[in-house]
């Protein structure tokens, strides 16, 4: 495995060759394709039309830049953590880059665990997402009772009844759920952690309704309701009852990604504020003269340089095969933390033009708020990273 390197002379470090180009070619793609496209849309829209984005895809297909995360024995990137981290750093500097990562380019990658499907069930749904024609499916594992501990919140049931489960109930949070073509769902089939089950749910399926909640746009997030929804047999994924161990390295491995790309916004965010405070004149002089502005600057920068130091080490510790979960429950916790506060201070920074729609920092503001939420809350984290502490 490629290994970090070392600079003997400056004790600098970077990023191994591979990682670097990968970096490189993405942002290379959101300047040529992604940028002329963004400049088209309004302030708070939430997805590009499928005219505009197939072609899009196309593109990024030919550079390789497709399911990036899907294993390579089916048929994808197999990307490495560390690597799917630098990813979604670098393209989430768009406007919707908070939940639409270079504006959905980059496709192909069905929910992690339809990896551990049986053939059948992976060929059926899992494969024309990664062949490109079927668009996404969502995850539904958050309900109206919890959505940080699913082990104890889960209520919706699941009954079996003859070659036939029947499933009663709602989920909560579920984003972009009634544009997908199925989904992964967790149910309750028995007691405690050993008694949730995973089935995929076809969108069409007799009483299965979908409910759009009020929220950021970007985030879409849906409410689903179960009425006695009929799903055969053959669509639950692995044992019953094993739906909560199957998900749970992937929930793990997901909250190392997931505060790449709010770091990737926060820095967009910090170069606009230096440039802003470089040309803007106050008081007889420039804003960047002051030193309160500086101050905020750099305690902005040395957050950033921390929050993403601790992914790249819970994404390479996770590559190296070794138990990620309090790393991951740092980077999460202190990544989405970190970017929040730098974006809130570049709007105080650019004044009231920084909640202008002619700028993204008022839309990134209220993803980023999101962010702190998703994937577990912040204090969701602390519970575990205080744990591991106190054993």
């Amino acid at each position: 495995m490629t290994t970090i390197e070392q600079k003997s002379v400056t004790g600098a470090w970077e990023l191994p060759e591979e990682f670097r180009l990968l970096r490189e070619t993405v942002r290379r793609f959101m300047e040529a394709e992604v940028r002329p496209l963004e400049d088209s849309l309004a302030h708070d829209v939430a997805g590009l039309p499928r005219a505009q984005l197939l072609p899009l895809q196309a593109k990024a297909r030919a550079l390789g830049l497709w399911a990036l995360q899907t294993p390579e024995e089916f048929g994808g990137a197999g990307l490495s953590v560390l690597g799917q981290a630098v990813v979604a750093e670098e393209a989430a500097k768009c406007r919707m880059g908070a939940f639409f990562p270079a504006l959905g380019a980059f496709g192909g990658n069905p929910p992690n665990i339809m990896f551990k499907a049986s053939r059948a069930q992976f060929e059926k749904f899992a494969r024309p997402i990664i062949d490109g024609t079927m668009t996404k499916a969502y995850t539904a594992i958050s309900e109206a009772s919890g959505g940080s501990d699913p082990a104890r919140a889960i209520k919706l049931r699941a009954v079996r009844d003859g070659d036939h489960y029947v499933l009663n109930g709602s989920k909560m949070w579920t984003s972009h759920a009634e544009n997908a073509d199925w989904g992964v769902v967790y149910a309750r089939t028995g007691e405690g952690r050993g008694g949730i089950s995973c089935f995929i749910v076809e969108n069409g399926t007799p009483g299965l309704t979908f409910s759009r909640i009020g929220v950021v746009a970007s985030f879409s997030p849906y409410e689903l309701h179960f009425d006695d929804v009929r799903i055969p047999v053959s669509n639950l994924v692995g044992e019953e009852g094993g739906g909560f161990s199957l998900a749970s390295d992937f929930l793990v491995h997901s909250r190392i990604i997931y505060p790449a790309g709010p770091i990737g916004i926060a820095q967009s965010a910090l170069d606009m504020a230096c440039r802003w405070a470089r040309d803007r004149d106050v008081f007889g002089g420039k804003l960047a003269d002051k030193q309160g502005i500086q101050w905020m600057l750099v305690e902005s920068e040395v957050e950033l340089r921390a929050a993403r130091l601790l992914v790249y080490q819970a994404a390479w510790n996770a590559d190296l095969g070794k138990d990620v979960k309090v790393d991951a429950s740092i980077a999460k916790m202190y990544g989405t933390e970190k970017a929040y506060d730098v974006i809130d201070r570049c709007i105080q920074i650019h004044g009231a033009l920084g909640l202008a729609d002619e700028l993204p920092l008022e839309r990134w503001f209220r993803d980023l708020r999101v962010k702190r939420l998703g994937e577990g809350a912040t204090e969701v984290q602390r519970v575990i990273i205080a744990r591991e502490l106190l054993k």
